[in-house]
């Protein structure tokens, strides 16, 4: 092994702790589309500054943890996950079932607004794509009414239950093994229109997670837009 390479795997637990929030920072904040001089003006901390977190050379109050979290949509512990394992690689890259993130954080919907549950399968936010698991209650149609479109392509596969796709004015249902891939631009909703719970799931590409994923009541665009964003 390389001196560079033995350098790599020994950084101590505080080098590693401080390496693994500015890296949460980074892929949050740019998932968001918020540039540096944006997330320095929404949460007063400098560019200087928040460049250093990023890069894991400086540590962060918690006042500046708790301003960041805040100008990124976040709770605070979104960026203290904790996953176990022996050594740095397996802690950064493997994703025990216990340990998977809840996405609906990042939405600002509670499963009781959106009618399903968003687990984050991939290791980070901060790839090419992002891969994720959702698990629908009966009867999801009820509480979301929503139309989405985004960049990039949406993929995923069916391993529980029954989903009623839509895809612009066409409805398809998808049952247990059937699989979709479809341009994000393509307004959609997915739901659970049966009695029974549903499991999907789904790939991204690229991976981009607005502030806000889907209007309120009172933010309705016309009826010829249906509604936006995913």
């Amino acid at each position: 092994m390389s001196q560079g390479a033995s350098k790599k795997h020994t950084r101590t637990a505080s080098e590693e702790g401080l390496a693994a929030f500015g890296a949460e920072v980074r892929q949050l904040r740019k998932a968001r589309q918020m540039t540096l001089a944006e997330l320095a003006n929404s949460s007063g901390v400098s560019i200087s500054h928040l460049s250093a977190i990023e890069r894991g050379t400086v540590s962060a109050s918690l006042n500046k943890i708790s301003r960041i979290a805040d100008a990124l949509g976040v709770p605070e512990e979104w960026f203290f996950n904790h996953r176990p394992g022996s050594g740095p690689l397996e802690r950064a890259y493997v994703v025990r079932q216990s340990n998977r993130r809840n996405l609906n954080l990042l939405y600002d919907e509670p499963i009781e607004q959106s009618g399903y549950a968003d687990q984050l399968l991939s290791s980070s936010i901060g790839g090419g794509f992002c891969l994720g698991v959702s698990d629908y209650r009966p009867y999801s149609e009820q509480v979301v009414d929503q139309y989405f479109s985004r960049d990039g392509e949406m993929h995923g596969v069916v391993l529980d239950g029954e989903l009623e796709l839509v895809l612009e004015d066409e409805t398809v249902t998808l049952r247990t093994g059937d699989s979709f891939s479809f341009p994000g631009e393509i307004l959609h909703v997915l739901r659970n229109v049966t009695d029974q719970p549903a499991r999907m799931i789904w790939v991204n590409s690229p991976v981009i997670i607005p502030r806000f994923s889907a209007l309120g009541a009172d933010e309705q665009l016309p009826q010829s837009n249906k509604k936006k964003n995913g």
